[in-house]
């Protein structure tokens, strides 16, 4: 399968895992193509006993379940009274016909329920105008007065976010108009009375720049007051304890160009007072809270050393317990009510499938409506050792073949996370089914390995992250299995950085991929979605100390860049530069070539451009690595 683009494109793929209150019933997404293979479709399927739940061309997109089970979904298909447009969903556990509970213009996200009520977050018009009225004269143009503008793929406003309340036949305005206050990276938690709300509330600060703070906010009244409000801290992944008395929440210390600022558990009462944390001599980065039912302990995933296992939290004795002691990366978990945990579990080896974890550490795969491919190839460690003494590692894919293997190192992005899980998007896995090997480094500013390990690198991308990847690269072609010299190097996000970086500094490799890339630091900082964020980071002195462009006329690696129109994370005026700077230092022959995707953002998603995308790098790494004669995509013309 992996080894035919088509037939890796088709593969159904799970995503997301709700459990019931109760813990009787888990349900999954299940993506898959539509019947034009032209976009991806999602249905949701129960498990234990497994059954298909949603069947329509629109797809399904899950958000829960009630506090008396019954399902609830999101999806724009039909409604009964034949209008169109994103709506929530209840499906009744007793098997009833689904029913539309609301369905605001805008769309429906966040949605939490408990104790009898629903609380959601929709896109409202700041002023009372009907968004029609807009759409009538024509009216595109937004008015901003702050930053940001923009986030991800998106323009922000005119609509913003808004809470709402089903606690009866119609929705009621929780919040009202709050401005940026619930963006999109905000969340949210209802207590298990459903009386009180507490959520992320985004505020402005000076220069352009906002921070998360922490508020609780009575459901009756709409009433809010602040929990947690400090500058040099913000807030993420807020969860009420079962019975309602406190919540716990991950504080990331706020990043300056001196340091990258750590991260914690901490816990507070839903009355207020103050934060206490937890386990706070823990040298692991939590995320994704998630209490057990007596109140005494969170679940919570960290990465550790190219893994991301769950881990049990007790909040009194700030006791930390693994609890998967395997190479899995785990997300999307959630404690039944007799303390067993329900996940889903990936690895680098293996795509996202449903497990339970038993009260006893027993790791059970669930019943699942996808079968996951046969790979062509095996996965091992690198280790090597740092310019400065620290141990280093990364995940080798090895292809099944009698020859020793060319290798593509493969540099994740972030750059503070860790190459740790499956990925749809650059799987490694189509390159070895071709006869390549693939590296994933976790290098200098990498998750898992502690803070002295992000530190490393912080400030200084050029530096130890880049002599880490090159120590490890050593390493592996060393290695009897793998070619000594047929090597490329490739990247998304910070891991284009780095293939740029590379370029502009050795030679060693043959092909370079640069996917939605920084070429000039100084100018993606302050032009990208969120450029206060990055301003933090990094002084001006070391942005342009660390700009790839800097090192332009060194290129001497045919590149090939690729990028979305719609990415503003990573504005796509770095890849017209990037191919600017190198068409025009090109000789007769430009080696180099530009893949551009008016309508994708910082990722390729859309079938048909993924099939184009994996044709083009393949082609392009089999003329430059192999040697084999250039074959542009049919489908490009």
């Amino acid at each position: 399968m992996l080894s035919d683009l088509d037939s890796f494109i088709g593969l159904p793929r799970l995503t997301g895992l709700r459990l019931a209150p109760d813990g009787r019933r888990a349900v999954v997404g299940v993506t898959t193509l539509d019947r034009e293979k032209s976009h991806y479709t999602t249905a949701i399927w129960q498990l234990d006993p497994l059954r298909r739940l949603t069947n329509s061309a629109a797809g399904e997109s899950m958000a829960g379940f009630t506090s008396s089970g019954d399902l609830l979904f999101t999806s724009s298909r039909p409604r009964p009274d034949g209008k169109e447009g994103p709506a929530l969903w209840l499906q009744p556990s007793d098997g009833g016909d689904a029913r539309v509970l609301v369905s605001p213009p805008g769309g429906v996200r966040g949605v939490v329920a408990a104790g009898g009520v629903i609380v959601y977050g929709a896109e409202v018009l700041p002023s009372a105008q009907d968004p029609a009225v807009r759409k009538e004269k024509k009216v595109t143009a937004i008015l901003h007065e702050e930053f940001p503008v923009r986030y991800w793929d998106h323009d922000l406003g005119p609509e913003r976010t808004r809470l709402f309340v089903l606690d009866g036949d119609e929705p009621r305005d929780l919040t009202g108009h709050v401005g940026r206050a619930l963006d999109d990276e905000s969340a949210w938690d209802l207590s298990s009375d459903g009386r009180t709300v507490v959520a992320t509330w985004a505020v402005a600060e000076p220069n352009g720049s906002q921070r998360h703070t922490l508020v609780a906010i009575d459901v009756a009244t709409g009433s809010r007051r602040t929990l947690l409000d400090d500058v040099e801290h913000e807030y993420e992944s807020p969860r009420i304890s079962p019975d309602g008395r406190r919540v716990v929440v991950c504080v990331q210390e706020r990043l300056t160009p001196e340091g990258p600022g750590d991260r914690w558990l901490g816990v507070l009462n839903l009355t207020g007072g103050a934060l206490r944390p937890v386990a706070a001599g823990w040298d692991r980065w939590p995320m994704s809270p998630c209490w057990t039912p007596d109140g005494r302990s969170v679940v919570v995933a960290a990465d550790n050393h190219g893994r991301s296992p769950l881990w049990l939290v007790d909040v009194k004795t700030n006791e930390v317990t693994r609890l998967t002691p395997d190479n899995g990366a785990y997300t999307d978990f959630a404690v039944a009510p007799d303390g067993s945990v329900y996940a889903m579990r990936a690895a680098v080896d293996s795509p996202p499938t449903p497990v339970r974890i038993g009260v006893d550490g027993s790791l059970a795969c669930l019943d699942s409506p996808v079968t996951p491919p046969a790979l062509p190839g095996r996965l091992t460690e690198v280790t090597a050792v740092g310019e400065d003494g620290t141990p280093i590692r990364a995940w080798l894919a090895l292809p099944d073949v009698d020859e020793p293997a060319p290798l593509v190192t493969l540099i994740h992005g972030g750059p503070v996370m860790s190459a740790k899980t499956w990925a749809w998007r650059w799987c490694p896995w189509v390159l070895v089914a071709r006869g390549y090997a693939v590296l994933q480094p976790d290098f200098a500013l990498s998750t898992g390995y502690g803070m002295d390990f992000i530190r490393r690198g912080w400030g200084q991308w050029g530096g130890p992250p880049y002599t880490d990847i090159m120590a490890l690269v050593d390493a592996a072609q060393r290695r009897p299995d793998i070619h000594p010299e047929r090597a490329a190097a490739a990247g998304a996000s910070f891991g284009g950085y780095m293939t740029n970086w590379i370029a502009g500094h050795t030679d060693r490799f043959a092909a370079i991929v640069s996917h939605a890339s920084i070429w000039s630091l100084p100018d993606s900082s302050a032009t990208g979605d969120l450029a206060y964020f990055f301003h933090r980071e990094m002084t001006a002195a070391a942005a342009e100390a660390n700009s790839p462009h800097r090192f332009a006329d060194a290129v001497d690696t045919p590149m090939l860049i690729t990028h979305g129109d719609k990415d503003y994370r990573v504005p796509i005026a770095e890849a017209t530069r990037l191919w600017w700077d190198l068409s025009s230092r090109a000789k007769e022959d430009n080696p180099h070539k530009f893949l551009y995707f008016p309508d994708e953002n910082h990722f390729v998603t859309a079938p048909h451009n993924v099939r184009v995308w994996y044709e083009t790098v393949i082609a392009f790494l089999d003329h430059h690595v192999r040697g084999r004669p250039w074959r542009r995509p049919e489908l490009l013309g």
